[in-house]
């Protein structure tokens, strides 16, 4: 098993909602040296008065950097055992308003982190995903793509002795930035609530089953899988009567670049997948590295031809009551409301 007691963990995007809890886990597991990397300079000033003072955790490093800076990367993973990364572009609009921008951190980002961690021959990697990589329509999905693609290749640059690279992908973040329950919080007090489409159906997983899911990788990996997670399914509608069952909905349409129903494994990655318990894997389609192949803790099932894992087709469904159970257990500040909307 691979433990992080006593390793230096760096977290790109690390001041984000992700970096954050995974930060206070990872900190709870004894890591020697927790580095947050991270462009807002404001943020690490409320981390470090707020989370992680300095007197109660001196083994905390705030670097202020930006992916784009092969450079700054450099130095800031000097000495480091294991990269966590979660910088990215991540907003639709934003993305399809400024691709330039989403293109250069996303990938070239991306790019800069595995240069970064070879010549610094870090042990291990984790690249964060997402469902829009999969079949993706907008360009936040196609960098991301892109990137996922970068990291599984880059076991190949690393040669035989170099770090090993993987991907985790998942679907929403209950209360991280950018997602539908906060933003519904912060339209309740108006009374009406606006919704896409009542129908469409999205993946909904916390911050702590996000961060348990690179602790996964972390232990079962060999180098180039793709991590996704068995996670439940909401609609938007249902989303809405946990946060605010008092407010009306008002249907807005879906806006541009986004689906009606997200997908994490594609019927084309099928041949590749296996299933085990709580998650599957994605083989890459060819390991251009020597590699073994690594005996994973227990036994999967590979997926039969056709298979997909689509948020309108599976198995595992929320409504509003769980969702507000799970709101709640998330710490997103939900007011406890005892009977279900009408």
């Amino acid at each position: 098993m691979f433990s992080l007691k006593n390793k230096t963990v760096m977290i790109t995007g690390g001041t984000g909602s992700f970096g954050q809890k995974c930060g206070q886990i990872l900190l709870a597991a004894g890591v020697k040296k927790l580095i947050l990397f991270s462009r807002d300079e404001q943020k690490h000033v409320r981390l470090g008065r707020e989370m992680f003072p300095p007197s109660k955790y001196p083994q905390v490093r705030f670097f202020i950097g930006d992916v784009r800076n092969l450079d700054r990367l450099k130095l800031a993973m000097r000495g480091v055992d294991v990269v966590i990364h979660a910088a990215a572009m991540k907003h639709v609009d934003m993305a399809e308003y400024n691709p330039q921008e989403c293109i250069a951190t996303n990938i070239g980002g991306a790019e800069n982190v595995i240069r970064a961690a070879i010549e610094n021959n870090v042990q291990r990697v984790i690249a964060l995903s997402t469902d829009k990589a999969a079949s993706p329509i907008n360009l936040y999905g196609a960098t991301k793509l892109c990137s996922d693609k970068l990291f599984v290749a880059a076991n190949s640059l690393a040669g035989e002795n170099g770090p090993r690279f993987a991907v985790v992908r998942y679907g929403n973040v209950l209360g991280s930035n950018g997602s539908v329950v906060p933003f519904f919080m912060s339209q309740r007090h108006k009374g009406v609530l606006p919704i896409t489409d009542p129908a469409m159906t999205r993946f909904i997983i916390t911050l702590e089953q996000g961060v348990q899911l690179v602790f996964t990788a972390l232990d079962w990996m060999s180098g180039g899988e793709v991590f996704v997670p068995k996670i439940p399914s909401t609609t938007v509608m249902d989303i809405a009567q946990a946060v605010a069952p008092d407010c009306r909905t008002e249907v807005v349409g879906v806006r541009p670049g986004e689906k009606m129903h997200e997908c994490m494994i594609p019927a084309d990655e099928a041949r590749q997948t296996t299933e085990y318990r709580d998650h599957y894997i994605i083989q890459p389609v060819t390991k251009w590295w020597s590699q073994a192949e690594s005996e994973y803790p227990e036994p999967g099932l590979p997926c039969p031809d056709g298979f997909s894992y689509s948020s309108d087709s599976n198995q595992d469904w929320l409504g509003p009551m769980e969702l507000r159970e799970l709101i709640a257990e998330s710490d997103t500040d939900l007011p406890v409301v005892a009977e279900r909307a009408a």
